[in-house]
């Protein structure tokens, strides 16, 4: 499909999805929801996609749910742009978050995802990412959790993600206050992993997904992306246990894990000849599609 408020551009091995409103600094809306699903199923049906970044065109990354609409933006008899759709509701008829449906289509992902953030990232601009991998910040960029100062809540599955990578004291402050805060707050409170000079952020993001992309068993990467976000609900260590070693017996006499030892001996560069779309096992932990 063609796109309208994101923009796609795979380079070897390396997909880019830019959000694309910049007069509305990227403020998230139904079409994009629409577009970002669409986009990460692109992603990944397509076994030269080995990583993905995502950022923002001009001076923000995403500000947030578009608020023209007024007053009535959230309310969900006369809002078109903050849910799911009339085809996608809960079993009780209430409509999804749309919102919540990108972070899942994000977290189900099988390739890394990079969020590259060029500056601010509000309320969805900021909750949408938390499924991504790893978080990069520009020196510019800005975060906000602000639901509470627009009387409603975190959504996009917040709740569940944002406790998990901050811890639960952390998470609160941000969403009971509301407040905006800066890359090094965002850096010390760990949303974020590193914060760069503004010309330094996408080169830095392009060097951590070449990394991956260059380094790396494709098949590999999925299993170990969906075993590590599984994990984090796992009732014990020894339930990771479990899924760790049903995916070693699957994948340890497979053709990558020879390829991987061989080209270690040899010292040479590996040529992993797996694909993600017809060779992940059974093993890797699924969910819905979004």
């Amino acid at each position: 499909m063609p796109y309208k408020e994101i923009e796609y551009e795979v380079r070897d091995g390396i997909a880019t999805v830019t959000l694309n409103r910049p007069h509305k600094m990227n403020a998230y809306t139904f079409t994009m929801r629409n577009e970002m699903l669409d986009v990460f199923d692109r992603i990944d049906a397509d076994d030269d996609v080995r990583a993905v970044v995502v950022t923002g065109a001009g001076r923000a990354f995403c500000a947030g749910a578009d608020l023209s609409g007024g007053g009535d933006t959230f309310d969900k008899e006369k809002s078109k742009d903050m849910f799911a759709g009339e085809d996608d509701i809960l079993e009780d008829g209430t409509p999804r978050d749309g919102g919540g449906t990108v972070a899942l289509r994000i977290a189900r992902c099988l390739k890394p995802v990079i969020g590259a953030f060029n500056g601010a990232a509000v309320g969805v601009g900021v909750t949408m990412t938390l499924p991504m991998d790893v978080r990069l910040a520009s020196e510019k960029a800005k975060f906000g959790f602000v639901f509470a100062r627009r009387g409603i809540v975190t959504e996009a599955a917040s709740s569940w993600f944002l406790p998990r990578l901050v811890g639960i004291a952390q998470a609160m402050e941000w969403a009971a206050t509301g407040r905006v805060f800066g890359a090094e707050e965002a850096l010390a409170g760990r949303l974020v992993s590193r914060v760069y000079a503004p010309d330094e952020l996408l080169p830095a993001a392009y060097a951590l997904a070449r990394e991956i992309a260059d380094n790396t068993s494709a098949v590999s990467v999925a299993a170990i992306r969906r075993l590590m976000w599984s994990g984090l609900s796992s009732p014990s260590p020894w339930d990771a246990h479990i899924a760790d070693s049903r995916l070693m017996a699957a994948l340890g006499g497979g053709a990558d894990a020879i390829e991987g030892v061989s080209s270690f001996l040899e010292k040479r560069d590996a040529e992993f000849p797996l694909r993600v779309s017809k060779d992940l096992p059974p093993e890797v932990p699924d969910w819905p599609l979004r």
